[in-house]
């Protein structure tokens, strides 16, 4: 049986996704982003994958965001990807803005991580070979190092863009002083961070809390929140108790201990004004984060088609009245 050659949906910018300028650029990346950290690896369905991508795509969803240990097992997921960029999104490269980093652990050695100029590159190298592509859009220091000079890792990342392999870089995971020195070594050589990407979500709110985020509006560069449901907490699964087949019912990244009483009090009460807006918990959570631009787009991940629908309803609805806010800071602040 021969495999029917994918076209995208032509009403893929209807306006059912909105898009939001990134810092001071020229570029616009969707609400809703999907990441691939987990269900595109080389242990996942392949079919399955594809499809989210596919439908991904369909639904206004122009931005993926990858890393270069996603999977299991690591660069599985970039090799998922490069199938599909084979097999059916080459002819729409130019619509799509693709993300890969370097910085955690990839391989063996004294090389395999961290913010090196050789790892970096040697990575970025072997990343685009995974997914067929001759550039990404963005690239990332996953994580700073606080062993190799910032100057190093920096021009590593300047020397990327000028060399064609990345349009832009983003940092990741920076504590404010290192990112305040990223900021200004890049601006200064003309090769401006476009992003900023940290983990926030309504129980970890340190961006905000830090002042990352409204660094990151200051130098011109956009914010981009992962784990926007911190790992599957912010939705109406553990409510009730534990499935086996939940992120911590199979033993995974997320563990039991992290759901104690007081989470489990606040998922509750918030379930409870998410009810009342007519959302989800879920969909409240995500909304929450794109309550005003300050955060320029939200990486969900997805097990399913119907999975990654639900997350993409939380954009109906991001506006919320004062009551409503007061309430879930009274809730959060706890």
């Amino acid at each position: 049986m021969i495999e029917s050659i994918y076209a995208a949906n032509e009403q893929r910018y209807d306006g059912r996704m909105k898009y939001r300028r990134c810092g001071k650029s020229g570029i616009l990346l969707p609400e809703i982003s999907l990441g691939l950290w987990h269900n595109f690896g080389g242990v996942d369905l392949f079919s399955k994958s594809k499809e989210m991508l596919h439908h991904a795509f369909d639904e206004g969803i122009t931005h993926f965001d990858l890393a270069n240990n996603y999977g299991p097992p690591y660069g599985s997921a970039e090799e998922t990807f490069g199938k599909v960029m084979k097999d059916s999104f080459s002819p729409y490269r130019s619509e799509l803005f693709i993300s890969t980093k370097a910085g955690h652990d990839m391989w063996a050695g004294p090389y395999g991580e961290w913010g090196s100029r050789k790892y970096l590159m040697n990575s970025l190298d072997q990343s685009l070979k995974r997914m067929n592509l001759d550039y990404v859009d963005i690239f990332y220091s996953h994580r700073y190092d606080p062993d190799t000079p910032l100057e190093e890792t920096m021009q590593a990342l300047i020397d990327i863009v000028r060399q064609g392999k990345a349009l832009y870089v983003g940092i990741s995971k920076y504590p404010y002083e290192a990112a305040q020195f990223a900021y200004n070594y890049l601006k200064q050589r003309d090769v401006p961070c476009l992003l900023y990407q940290g983990r926030y979500n309504m129980l970890k709110r340190e961006p905000e809390q830090e002042g990352i985020i409204k660094q990151a509006k200051e130098k011109g560069s956009g914010f981009i929140a992962f784990s926007p449901l911190a790992q599957g907490l912010l939705t109406d699964r553990y409510i009730n108790g534990i499935a086996d087949d939940s992120r911590i019912g199979r033993g995974g990244f997320l563990k039991k201990n992290e759901l104690t009483e007081d989470i489990l009090s606040k998922i509750s009460k918030l379930s409870e004004i998410a009810a009342e807006r007519g959302q989800l918990l879920a969909e409240m959570a995500l909304a929450w984060l794109l309550k005003d631009n300050s955060v320029t787009s939200v990486i969900v991940g997805a097990s399913s088609v119907s999975q990654l629908d639900k997350n993409l309803n939380a954009i109906k609805n991001t506006a919320f009245t004062d009551n409503e806010l007061s309430l879930i800071n009274n809730i959060l602040d706890q």
